[in-house]
């Protein structure tokens, strides 16, 4: 992420943390390794396994890097006794996961071995499982309309050739997922055996100016992890139960949104969103004190400014900031230091 890159990522991390305050979401950070007991726990060594880096031995323990978030989260929901009135709890985490993909599928920011999920975890009570996933459907289009994205396709991904759990398990939560796709009215395609090895889900692909699909959003339900890791809460009746888990993540990662966001936006990004909101540009030396004075007070504003100083001519200046997209210049001369004013070029 190079500063400009980071600038919108820092955007987007800050509009993601603040919807997910509104829509009663904790925020978690969990670590980026643990012992490789963990997801054999979970199952990802035996399910995931090819797609995992090595493990590391290290005082003679295995640690393994982390390929998913949901153990970790899982573990946090363990750390206390819970009862059907703490449900449900919402875990969510802009976490760092790390797999190991074939150099052949490598593509750019689109397909990485390093990447930032926007990762949750739901935890809740069979009834209330079609309401969570409807809740997570709507934060799922929210965040993609927010970003400018209307063009998508809905598909139901169900149980893979290699799974874990019950069918019956299976089957209640591919049905919580259709009802959840046909009470918000949402054309769906079914997606068989594309599942993940412990639940179906629903993948939201979004396209980009070259009409290709990506993954991005995905909506999980998973009956199996809380029954490996023994999660319970105690239920009205005074005993106690297992919950249903609900993973789901909004942009999928990070990078392959960023990156999806550069071409739909073919660098012309909104204003909000720009990584340089406006540019500077004082047309001689003589304006550059003023133009200095100027651009300190936007960055105290949090507007993200730049100010273009060079020994050019102000002609080049304006080309230059017209082919990188920048929204605003904010133009100096005699009469704006006479009048203590800018002229502004939209």
């Amino acid at each position: 992420w190079h500063p400009k890159g980071a600038r919108i990522r820092r955007v987007m991390e800050d509009f993601w943390l603040e919807e997910h305050y509104k829509h009663d979401y904790e925020i978690i950070y969990t670590p980026h390794a643990a012992k490789l007991n963990l997801w054999e726990t979970s199952g990802h060594t035996g399910f995931y396994r090819e797609n995992m880096f090595a493990s590391m031995d290290l005082e003679e323990v295995e640690y393994q890097l982390k390929p998913m978030n949901c153990p970790f989260h899982l573990t946090i929901y363990k750390n206390d006794l819970r009862s059907y009135r703490d449900l449900p709890i919402r875990y969510a985490e802009l976490g760092t996961v790390y797999r190991f993909e074939r150099s052949g599928v490598l593509h750019g920011l689109m397909r990485v071995r390093g990447f930032t999920q926007d990762d949750a975890h739901i935890f809740c009570t069979p009834e209330q499982l079609t309401d969570e996933i409807i809740k997570a459907m709507d934060l799922v289009l929210l965040i993609l309309r927010t970003f400018g994205f209307e063009d998508y396709e809905v598909y139901l991904s169900t149980r893979p050739e290699k799974y874990v759990g019950s069918i019956e398990n299976w089957d209640k939560a591919t049905e919580a997922l259709r009802q959840a796709l046909e009470i918000r009215k949402l054309d769906y395609e079914v997606d068989p055996g594309e599942g993940v090895f412990y639940g179906p889900k629903i993948d939201l692909k979004i396209k980009d100016v070259l009409g290709r699909s990506w993954q991005c959003s995905t909506v999980q339900v998973d009956f199996n992890l809380p029954e490996r890791f023994e999660l319970e809460y105690i239920g009205e009746d005074g005993k106690p139960h297992r919950p249903v888990m609900v993973h789901r993540a909004l942009m999928g990662s990070l990078e392959r949104f960023f990156g999806i966001l550069i071409e739909h936006y073919a660098g012309a990004f909104p204003l909000w969103l720009a990584p340089v909101q406006a540019v500077i540009m004082p047309i001689a030396d003589r304006h550059h004190d003023y133009a200095r004075e100027i651009y300190q007070q936007l960055r105290r504003q949090m507007i993200r400014v730049e100010l273009d100083n060079r020994n050019e001519k102000i002609g080049f200046k304006i080309r230059e900031a017209e082919v990188q997209k920048v929204p605003y210049m904010l133009i100096i001369g005699d009469k704006e230091i006479e009048k203590q004013q800018i002229a502004v070029r939209h």
